[in-house]
């Protein structure tokens, strides 16, 4: 919804306090890419939308003589983020295609972007994608939030308690997505996704209320009794391109030892091209980066307890790794 003159209705709803996923953008730690960031290749070519209800509490309550959502049309969200968006509204779906399918590179691989006017005031959506526009599978997500009293329309949210829900990050930065977490479903060809569809949550911690996928009610503004309420969609930013990695079949060798780790993890290239080498965490964080042009010295690593991605490039080959540090 839009939410310029509105900081003043802030609530003070109270927020759960096992502080686990990245926090807001601008902090330290945070997954939060921004609008202009080199790393976005490409973005949304169309958007369809299926409006959802200004409050789906109350099917009677119009705007207009109509009880859905209307602000902002779908081509709104097609091309770069500019903060013009099209809302939802309460269960509204939008489905995003490309000119290029996504794949599955390193760390995110896609990044979904909002409007919202500060760090705390998030409307939240569902994100699933598919690889024939008819499958979908969902991204795993989480909130943490109290469900004891309401979020108000206007009310906030700490982004720290909300893993894998669009809309966790203010306007001008994305949540990012990445699709190694989905690599086993048997629906989806995570080298080749055409279909990104975002579906509204509705924030009641009542009977119509939308569950994250550990059946917790998703706590998040409602009712929102707007042509504005719901989700509002800016833009779908692409980070990792199908023709980009679709010279990968000769995959770059490389060794990962030990695994598991204890901390200490030694990675050992066997061929001497100039490399890229990425690490990422299991949220799709990069945590290093570095150019490697020689294979002859083992490169060594302290990483924290986790789950890592070692990922290899050059510039027409790449190969991934999982380790594990215990």
């Amino acid at each position: 919804m839009n939410k310029f003159i509105l900081l003043f209705l802030v609530s003070t709803s109270s927020i759960a306090f096992s502080q686990t996923y990245a926090p807001p953008a601008g902090e330290i730690g945070s997954t939060a890419i921004k609008s202009d960031s080199s790393i976005i290749v490409a973005w949304a070519k169309e958007v369809v939308v299926s409006r959802g209800y200004l409050n789906i509490s109350d099917l009677s309550f119009e705007i207009n003589g109509s009880n859905k959502a209307s602000a902002g049309l779908a081509e709104n969200a097609v091309g770069p983020s500019n903060n013009a968006i099209v809302s939802l509204g309460d269960s509204g779906v939008a489905i995003v295609t490309f000119d290029t399918p996504i794949t599955n590179g390193p760390g995110a691989d896609f990044a979904v972007f909002e409007n919202g006017f500060s760090n705390t005031f998030l409307e939240l959506a569902h994100v699933e994608v598919s690889s024939d526009g008819i499958n979908y599978v969902r991204f795993p997500s989480h909130a943490e939030t109290q469900t004891d009293i309401q979020v108000g329309g206007f009310g906030a949210l700490d982004a720290t308690y909300l893993y894998n829900l669009a809309g966790k990050y203010k306007a001008g930065f994305g949540t990012p997505f990445d699709l190694e977490e989905l690599k086993d479903s048997v629906e989806l060809n995570v080298e080749q996704i055409t279909h990104v569809k975002i579906i509204d949550v509705v924030g009641s911690i009542g009977a119509e209320g939308t569950l994250d996928s550990y059946g917790n009610k998703i706590n998040d503004p409602f009712p929102t009794p707007f042509a504005s309420g719901g989700f509002d969609l800016d833009a779908v930013g692409v980070i990792n391109v199908y023709n980009n990695l679709s010279l990968s079949v000769d995959k770059l060798d490389f060794t990962v030892y030990p695994n598991p780790s204890k901390g200490i993890i030694n990675i050992q290239l066997n061929n001497s091209d100039t490399q890229e080498l990425y690490i990422t965490n299991s949220l799709g964080k990069q945590v290093e980066r570095t150019i490697v042009s020689t294979a002859n010295t083992p490169l060594q690593f302290e990483l924290p307890q986790g789950i890592y991605f070692i990922h290899i490039k050059s510039s027409d080959k790449v190969n991934s790794r999982k380790v594990i540090v215990h």
